[in-house]
């Protein structure tokens, strides 16, 4: 008999994990369904980003007029995210994530009429005011619906179909441009076509019903200020933002190195898919192994590629080292949410991401204005001026960020 229990109990262990791993894989309808709206808008929004500083160029800007773009774009964008994640704490959040899809929608067409570079500006700011309204409310529904141990892996799938998205776009406009000879202008005009479908799918999309707190006052919970650790994080990652300029001066630098027109929305598309291949098992990774060594290590890749990028001198090369990149992207984009969700309670987890995307928004203008009066000095001063901020707010996540929440 006790053979037999032990038997019965052994079995019993292995039906529950083989009926446990399954669960663990599969991810929420919130999650998948958010996924998805996420792909259709970034293969708009990415059919137009990496056209821009071309663009730019053509309208009589270089590359203080993208560093005045990006910059001022974010700084919107992170003042309504600031507001839209207290809201989101207080009201539904579907509304919310709806609207702010809506107005990136209806602007990114309107930059096939832009005649001089502040158009671009104000186009671009606008759209990033519907990214402000539903990034907080996104970020708070994803955190609810998967539990702690796969959260990082869920931020990650998000990302992941973000980045097939942003792939997509380039891809399409690339045949759009090479194939059928449509000029830049006509190329932004159709990215409405995504941006509807990301609509209509969100429409049809369920908000789940938000968990019961268990905190008998949950507006003073709300109003409280955020966890000392959540602060400290916090201010790590606005170091290291300080040297995240944008993207796109990757792509100008390519650009500069003499790779065509034509081929930067394929630079883009090869590191936008690179992104998505990495996402999803550096989330799993970041769950398994810990959060915080691998954001820590997404931190120093970053600093290598820009402490590395200026001694790049042909363009093919440059384009190596620029979808290399990715594993920073891979290895952070899940981990830096799941963070900041693991140090907060339910109750403020809107704000708190809200507080996140306007640290890192806030930051973006400074980081782009500095890097671009840099780059028009010397490229390479601006590309080691990003790399020493990674490594400094490295060094204040190592610092400041706990190595197991609370």
């Amino acid at each position: 008999m006790p053979l037999l229990n032990h038997s019965n109990a052994r079995l019993g262990r292995l039906l529950a994990t083989k009926e446990k791993t399954p669960a663990v894989r599969r991810f929420p309808r919130v999650v998948v369904e958010l996924g998805w709206v996420s792909l259709f808008t970034d293969a708009a929004g990415d059919m137009v980003y990496p056209l821009l500083p071309a663009f730019l160029l053509s309208l009589g800007g270089g590359a203080m007029s993208l560093g005045l773009v990006e910059g001022v774009s974010e700084l919107v964008s992170a003042v309504v995210k600031w507001v839209s994640g207290r809201f989101a704490d207080r009201h539904a959040r579907k509304p919310m994530v709806l609207f702010g899809y809506a107005v990136a929608t209806v602007m990114r067409p309107l930059l096939a009429i832009a005649g001089a570079p502040w158009h671009v500006v104000a186009i671009r700011a606008t759209d990033r005011f519907g990214k402000g309204v539903r990034s907080a409310p996104r970020d708070a529904l994803l955190a609810e619906a998967v539990g702690t141990e796969g959260r990082a892996a869920a931020f990650g799938f998000h990302r992941a179909m973000d980045n097939a998205g942003a792939a997509l776009g380039p891809l399409l406009a690339f045949v759009m441009m090479s194939g059928l000879g449509w000029t830049e202008r006509r190329v932004f005009a159709m990215a409405a076509v995504p941006g509807v479908l990301a609509i209509v799918f969100l429409a049809r999309m369920k908000e789940p019903q938000r968990p019961v707190s268990a905190e008998p006052d949950a507006s003073k919970a709300r109003a409280a200020p955020l966890p000392r650790a959540a602060r400290g994080y916090l201010f790590a990652l606005a170091v290291f933002s300080l040297g995240a300029s944008a993207d796109s001066f990757l792509l100008l630098r390519l650009r500069e190195l003499g790779m065509s027109a034509a081929l930067l929305p394929i630079a883009w598309l090869t590191l936008n898919a690179a992104k998505a291949l990495t996402n999803v098992p550096g989330g799993r990774l970041s769950d398994r192994i810990g959060h915080r060594k691998t954001v820590t290590a997404a931190w120093l890749v970053y600093a290598a590629v820009y402490l590395s990028f200026p001694y790049f001198t042909s363009w093919w090369s440059a384009w190596l080292i620029f979808v290399a990149y990715a594993a920073y992207y891979g290895l952070s984009e899940g981990g830096e949410k799941a963070i900041l969700a693991d140090l907060v309670p339910a109750e403020s987890r809107g704000r708190a991401f809200g507080v996140m995307h306007a640290v890192t928004g806030v930051m973006v203008l400074p980081a782009n204005l500095l890097f671009g009066m840099l780059y028009n000095v010397a490229p390479w001063m601006a590309f080691v001026a990003g790399g020493g901020c990674a490594l400094l707010g490295t060094v204040a996540l190592v610092v400041l960020a706990p190595r197991k929440p609370a």
